[in-house]
Parts: structure tokens; sequence; C-alpha cells
């Protein structure tokens, strides 16, 4: 029996059905704040006016928003992971006429030497940037960053330099690997081909990194001497060199120098490494 049904008498058979609570439910609904639109990639990128100091024309690059994405975690070897958007995408910006590219921390600074190298052997042959949509891929991402790293060999950059530009390349082959639908076509093949590639420019790192340590002031890349020193014990055991990182996170942890977050942060990839040098042994 419904509650409504004796409504009839009244002529009012057709409220029977009436559901008590119904519009209350209609009235709350409507009530409710309007979700808010979901923020999207694009939505956290302007484009910046840059000026080439190679040919010295005007152009404009997608850069990321500061302040508007959110730091969520690092890895190891310093590598920062934010909310919504891989801001490491944006990072090396391309001249689209001349085509100088370097890491944006480097890109203004440019020795008339320099400038003629760059035109001698990359202006001369280049036959521009191909258009990208309203983000970069990962795909993008790296094209830009390999021309920065040819850029820096051409131009004789320092060690650092081409060391940072290959760190953050490697971070890219990390980045599109962990990005990769495991539907996509030939998935494991592609997980291999970029972790392969990601230690090659890990080593790379690696190698520009030790050779700058000796040569090179600090600070270096924005970087103090203790955190360099970390990095490349990192780096080290990320390429199997064991031994080195061993004796590189050593002279962080003896470091009078090294804070405290620094000297957790090697005693974490000292057990790291421990335990892949035992997984190594077992493996023989």
């Amino acid at each position: 029996m419904s509650l409504f049904s004796g409504l009839d008498q009244f002529g009012l058979g057709k409220l029977e059905k009436l559901n008590v609570f119904e519009e209350e439910g209609k009235k709350n609904s409507a009530d409710s704040k309007p979700e808010e639109p979901k923020v999207t990639e694009e939505d956290l990128l302007f484009d910046k006016s840059f000026t080439c100091p190679v040919c010295d024309s005007e152009f404009h690059s997608k850069m990321v928003r500061t302040g508007k994405v959110k730091l969520l975690s690092a890895d190891t070897d310093l590598r920062p992971k934010y909310q919504l958007v891989d801001s490491l995408k944006y990072d090396a910006l391309v001249c689209p006429k001349c085509g100088y590219a370097a890491l944006s921390r480097f890109f203004k600074f440019m020795m008339p030497a320099q400038a003629k190298l760059i035109r001698e052997n990359i202006s001369k042959n280049f036959s521009g940037l191909k258009p990208t949509g309203n983000i970069y891929t990962y795909d993008d991402a790296l094209l830009r960053h390999q021309l920065a790293l040819a850029n820096t060999v051409v131009k004789k950059a320092k060690p650092s330099e081409k060391a940072y530009t290959c760190l953050k390349m490697a971070w890219l082959c990390r980045g599109k690997a962990e990005s990769l639908p495991k539907d996509t076509e030939d998935y494991a093949k592609q997980i291999k081909e970029l972790a392969a590639q990601e230690k090659e420019l890990l080593a790379n790192a690696y190698d520009g990194f030790m050779t700058a340590f000796s040569k090179e002031a600090f600070p270096m890349c924005g970087m103090d001497e203790i955190t360099v020193t970390y990095l490349i014990a990192d780096l080290a055991r990320r390429i199997g060199k064991y031994e080195e990182s061993s004796r590189w996170i050593a002279r962080v942890l003896t470091s009078r120098q090294a804070n405290e977050r620094i000297k957790n942060k090697a005693r974490d990839i000292k057990e790291l490494l421990n335990k892949e040098k035992e997984e190594a042994l077992n493996a023989q």
C-alpha cells in the first residue's frame, strides 16, 4: 500500500506514487557545488618569449607556470616528479630559426667562438622544428633535448653542461617508460629500449660529472659540492659501478659540510647498493 493511496478521494490519484524524500534529494543535489573543471597539463603551460644568443631572433617556447605544479617526490638521482605534468619535458629551449638549443639554465650563456661553431655546424643544415601539439610529448621533449646535447658537443661546452643534459634526457626516458600504456604495441620491447637508452645516458652523465668535479668550480648546474658528490654516487650505482659508488657515498657520510638530510639520502642509496651487489653475486 502506497503512503499516498488515499489521495484519490481528493481527486489527487496521480500523486499516489510520490516519494517522500525525492524532492529533498533533488534539492540537495541542486544545492551541491558544481564540480570544478579538471586541470590539464595544457592549463599549466604558457608561451614564454626568448631571444636567441646565436642569431638574435625572438621565439616562443612552452614553459610550466611557476608555483602551479606540486612536487610529489624525487628519485634517488634527484629526478623531480610533479603532479599533473612532467616539467622536465619543457626544459630544452630550441631556436626554430638557427637550431641553437640548450637547457634553460645554460641558454643565454654564449661566447662568440661558440656561436660561430653553432652557425657553421648546426645552423647551415638546420631544417626547422616539427610542429607540436598544445603540449610536448615525451618524444617531442627527447628530440629537443637531443638537439641540445648535440649543441653542447658542437660548442665545446663544459663537461658539467654535457653531463646535466645527459642526465635530463635519462630522466625523460624514465618518464616515458613510466607513462607508456601497457597495451602499447611492442610494450616490452619499447621498455627494454628505453631502459638501455636511459642507462647509456646515465653513464655519460656519470663520466661528465666525474670530469667536471676535478676541473670546474662549484656551484655546478645549481648544485653544491656535496650534492654533486651524492649524485655521482647514485649514478655510479645505477650503471653498475658499485665500488665507485661506495667510495662516493663514503665521502658524503664523512663530510662535515653534509647536512643530516643528504646523509640520510646517502644511507638510503648505500642500502640499495648493498642489496644490488648481493643480487649480482647470487646471479653469478
